[in-house]
């Protein structure tokens, strides 16, 4: 199945008190996301968090879903029109 590369934002409102299981949840994608980069607004109680990713739509689909249904998350993705085929032309 082709691979697409893109962007998923996620904004934490109290981190606190869920950041564990969303570090949880995106330590189970590991292997879609290429970066990361964590940013904290303390001032304003929230986090921000924006990952670039190379995965099926399904492996998005499923860890963008799981982030999205956390209390205080919101989730957004961008996919490229690119797509890339896994090693050995599967």
């Amino acid at each position: 199945m082709a691979k697409r590369i893109g962007v998923i934002g996620i904004v934490i409102d109290d981190p606190k008190t869920i950041v564990d299981r969303v570090n949880a949840i995106i330590s189970d994608y590991s292997h879609i996301i290429i970066g990361r980069m964590g940013v904290p607004r303390h001032e304003e109680n929230v986090g921000v968090i924006a990952l670039i990713i190379e995965g099926t739509t399904d492996d998005v689909g499923a860890l963008t879903g799981r982030l999205g249904n956390l209390p205080g998350v919101t989730v957004k993705s961008a996919l490229t029109a690119r797509s890339t085929t896994e090693k050995g032309g599967k």
